[in-house]
């Protein structure tokens, strides 16, 4: 059997005026999603349980098959994981996004989507300006970095993504708490170092969004995970990604990472590179699981004309020739979701339950629906918790 997971993540959307009454996955042509709908099922399944965030790190673990109540402790930990950062279990890690803050308000989670080399020359300046016995920065890719503190001091702090307050004052969303004095004043000496940094007087200049603060969140404990093969039984996984975050998962999960050339975490990454790797794992690898940031980002940024156009990439260049190549073994399934909602009106992540198709050996059709959101809310198939569609998925339930 081979399995493969295809995630546009953030594909998943809420009816839009502009768009008629349609969502994105709706508007945008997907003949190859709606093909494997039509031939297998859909339904929902809700990878942000009651009580968390909603996050790429809770349901992408949700979907992965681990309950987030038992091993999620932070999403900072599972991007550590990707760099294979050597953490003690008394060591703390803090997400440490670049971002843009104008008046008070914060403008933009990416900073532009800044570029590598502009984020680790900030990040390297920043951390030979402090003097913090115990803290170490990690740079990440584009705006996402990492803040490690091994010591005595005990963190019991309250964050928030930055992703998550868009358009809004960042006073009532600074780190509260025991141990956030210190996680504000890095912020803070960001803020100073940053005003007049050369790197950002090149961004205005060339009308890009200025990195203007660090802003720490995600904070965490290195988590205790079985493998995959340990959990399910699955003995050879390959995770093809470009976020650390699911790079992360896949160190822990006991799995491979295979690297794209030009796959980035926006639009501009290499979908067409992105799908023959996924297609080409398949031959080595019993599971592959295959992720796309690019819709996620432009929910963000409210841009849907950008959103359509990467669910009609994914469908194109990565879905649909995965699937031509499933199609070549004797025994196989494929499963396509995003991780979770993101919702271009409030460019926010959403909570509601997130639509799957699935096809393969064994998944029977009950009613032949093109794959999007309302059609998936409509099947009988509903899975409350959603960690429990992996096993349903691999194993093949009631199919």
């Amino acid at each position: 059997m081979r399995y493969a997971i295809i995630i546009p993540d953030g594909a998943a959307d809420e009816p839009l005026k502009e768009l008629g009454g349609k969502t994105p996955l709706e508007a945008a042509a997907t003949p190859n999603m709606d093909r494997i709908a039509i031939e297998g099922r859909q339904g929902t399944a809700r990878t942000v349980p009651e009580g968390f965030e909603s996050g790429s790190d809770v349901a992408t673990m949700c979907l992965l098959g681990y309950d987030p109540a038992v091993y999620h402790t932070g999403r900072a930990p599972l991007e550590a994981a990707a760099q294979h950062i050597p953490l003690a279990p008394s060591d703390w890690v803090f997400r440490c996004n670049l971002v843009t803050v104008v008046d008070g308000i914060m403008k933009d989670h990416s900073a532009g989507g800044i570029t590598n080399a502009e984020a680790q020359r900030l990040i390297g300046d920043l951390a030979r300006s402090l003097d913090l016995p115990g803290f170490e920065f990690h740079f990440g890719v584009s705006y996402r970095n990492l803040l490690v503190y091994r010591g005595c001091d005990k963190f019991d702090v309250t964050t928030k993504p930055p992703h998550e307050i868009p358009d809004e004052p960042i006073a009532k969303y600074l780190p509260r708490g025991a141990g956030s004095n210190v996680l504000r004043q890095i912020m803070d000496e960001s803020r100073e170092l940053f005003a007049d940094h050369e790197i950002n007087e090149v961004r205005i200049q060339t009308g890009y969004n200025p990195a203007t603060q660090t802003w720490l969140w995600g904070q965490g404990h290195a988590p205790d995970m079985p493998s995959f093969v340990d959990r399910f039984g699955v003995k050879k996984g390959c995770m093809i990604t470009g976020v650390d975050l699911l790079r992360g998962l896949a160190v822990l999960l006991g799995w491979d990472v295979r690297e794209v050339e030009g796959m980035t975490s926006f639009h501009d990454t290499n979908y067409a590179g992105q799908g023959n790797a996924t297609a080409e794992a398949l031959d080595k690898y019993d599971l592959v699981f295959s992720h796309i940031e690019a819709p996620d980002e432009a929910s963000h940024q409210a841009d849907v004309k950008t959103k359509i156009e990467a669910i009609e990439h994914i469908d194109r260049h990565i879905v649909g020739p995965v699937l031509e190549k499933l199609r070549t073994f004797p025994e196989w399934r494929i499963l396509v979701m995003p991780d979770h909602p993101t919702n271009i009106a409030t460019r926010k992540h959403g909570y509601a339950p997130t639509p799957f198709a699935m096809a393969g050996t064994r998944v029977k059709c009950l009613v032949p629906n093109p794959y999007s959101e309302r059609n998936a809310a409509a099947s009988d198939l509903q899975i409350s918790r959603g960690h429990e569609l992996m096993e349903y998925f691999l194993r093949g339930g009631n199919l």
